[in-house]
């Protein structure tokens, strides 16, 4: 008897449109051989057909990484745009701050026992400010 695997997660189940491939890949494909194949037939009579191709090669491969890379489920852009804002835009050391508000607590705490009464713990006032 013939059984269909049917994935858990249907948030990575893609449309196919043409030829099992995704719209994103049609357009990426697409892109690719309206830049490489130009490049290829205007290049080859000035730096021969190797060359030529190497150079379509070269200018259509970015369009097949951002069409087929994938990771985490992220798009080659955005895995892209992760990387470059943790190497460059943001620090690269990044120490944990909190607001500690039980900080004040023991420092009065402190400042009685160097005192030596135990009545209650005072707030520290703000300095006032002179009225002009």
């Amino acid at each position: 008897m013939a059984y269909v695997n049917v994935p858990n997660d249907l948030s990575k189940v893609k449309n196919k449109l043409v030829m099992g491939l995704t719209k994103r890949q049609l357009i990426c494909f697409g892109s690719a051989a309206a830049v490489g194949i130009p490049v290829y037939l205007c290049s080859r009579a000035a730096i021969g057909n190797t060359g030529a191709m190497f150079l379509m090669i070269a200018l259509m491969l970015p369009c097949f990484l951002f069409a087929m890379y994938e990771r985490d489920g992220l798009p080659f852009e955005k895995v892209l745009r992760n990387i470059l804002c943790v190497k460059f835009l943001r620090p690269g050391i990044r120490p944990y701050r909190t607001q500690n508000f039980y900080a004040y607590f023991s420092e009065n705490i402190k400042e009685e026992k160097e005192i030596g009464t135990k009545k209650h713990v005072h707030r520290k006032q703000a300095p006032c400010r002179k009225k002009g």
